[in-house]
């Protein structure tokens, strides 16, 4: 009976031990991590797109032109001569290397930014602090004026063109020389043109050649409108001529005066035939003299065939 229950003791105990030994495993969940323990492309911002890189110079080719150039790359004229230090804006040269973006000094570069933080691959920008400048005084150098800016375009026919477009100005009605207008003594307005000034012609018109005729004069002298019209054009941005002024006639002539020493009127200004319309000068031009055109349907023709016989 002892050796019985000797047995029946040792089996239970064997039982005990082995439960003991049984292993147990805790549940563990795998999580994907990305190398370097940073979060993976799925956790981070998405969407963040790096800004194209800009232009910055260009090589001039033939037939370029600043303007062209300019707008090509989304600025103006005057920018991108003002980033050269160009004088001239006309001179350029074929294989010439200009600036067509603002220097790096100039460029404000925004980079998004996570509402949780730096997105992977960011680096922290450094801030400066804002500089607060004081109000400008009489004493202070004023800013630099960028617009508006005046230019002078080397002629072409769509400088022309460009330059005698009419503006939309309120109709006015032609009026007569006012009392402190000088005319030139009795012009014979029974023609439909008169002559501009009085000199000798020194140089006729030739096509294909000369657009128009040279007259000679002093400076200062009497410069009349050869028709009563409008004028679409009084300034000095046409290379070449000088200050000139344009005057359209009807919807198919237009006249034109340069090289004067002073402009009478303002465009949109409506004229008579034998109003003074500016002073004889050599602005442009070797000598003193008026350089006069007229235009029918924007091609150039002989004056002297519409001018009266003198």
């Amino acid at each position: 009976m002892k050796g019985m229950n000797l047995r029946l003791i040792l089996a239970s105990l064997a039982l005990v031990l082995g439960a003991c030994t049984t292993p147990v495993t805790a549940p563990v969940a795998d999580r994907p991590v990305s190398q370097e323990g940073q979060p993976t492309v799925g956790q981070a911002e998405q969407g963040v797109v790096g800004a194209p890189a800009r232009q910055e110079y260009y090589v001039v080719e033939k037939g370029d032109t600043l303007n062209r150039i300019a707008q090509k790359f989304g600025y103006t004229w005057q920018e991108v001569a003002g980033w050269n230090n160009m004088t001239d804006p006309n001179q350029l040269a074929v294989g010439e290397r200009i600036r067509v973006s603002p220097p790096s000094g100039n460029v404000v570069t925004v980079t998004p930014v996570s509402p949780s933080g730096p997105t992977i691959g960011s680096t922290p920008v450094a801030t400066t602090e804002p500089v607060t400048t004081a109000p400008a005084t009489s004493a202070q150098a004023p800013e630099v004026k960028r617009e508006p800016v005046g230019r002078v375009v080397a002629y072409s026919d769509e400088a022309w063109k460009a330059a005698n477009e009419s503006k939309t100005v309120a109709a006015e009605t032609p009026s007569e020389p006012q009392a402190n207008e000088s005319v030139a003594a009795a012009p014979d307005l029974s023609t439909p043109w008169i002559w501009p000034t009085g000199g000798k012609v020194l140089s006729n018109f030739a096509d294909g050649k000369t657009k128009g005729i040279d007259i000679a004069g002093k400076p200062g002298d009497d410069v009349l409108a050869s028709s009563s019209g409008r004028v679409v054009y009084a300034g000095a941005g046409l290379r070449g001529y000088g200050k000139l002024v344009i005057i359209k006639h009807d919807a198919d002539f237009l006249s034109a005066y340069a090289h004067n020493r002073t402009l009478l009127v303002k465009e949109g200004q409506s004229v008579a035939k034998g109003q003074k319309i500016a002073e004889l000068g050599d602005t442009d031009a070797d000598r003193p003299k008026l350089h006069f055109e007229i235009r029918r349907r924007g091609k150039p023709v002989d004056p002297l065939k519409y001018l009266p016989n003198r």
